[in-house]
């Protein structure tokens, strides 16, 4: 199993709907779980949640960073 597709497939998913996301927050292995529809080890689907979680807060990293970067060439 490729977990990086895993993670990108999981985090694609979220994104689409707040819905989703508020479960995930939630209850992050559970929601993986129910995404890719397979039964896996908690062990791994643990370590997928933990990539998400970690691919979704780089992408609001990136996204805040963009927004200032704008922001700061209106000002300049």
């Amino acid at each position: 199993m490729d977990v990086k597709a895993k993670i990108e497939e999981v985090v694609g998913k979220l994104k689409g709907d707040a819905g989703l996301m508020e479960s995930f927050k939630k209850d992050p292995v559970k929601t993986v779980e129910k995404l890719l529809g397979v039964d896996l080890p908690d062990d791994a689907l643990r370590k997928i949640a933990d990539g998400v979680k970690a691919k979704v807060d780089l992408d609001k990293l990136g996204d805040a960073a963009g927004d200032l970067k704008d922001k700061l060439k209106k000002l300049f």
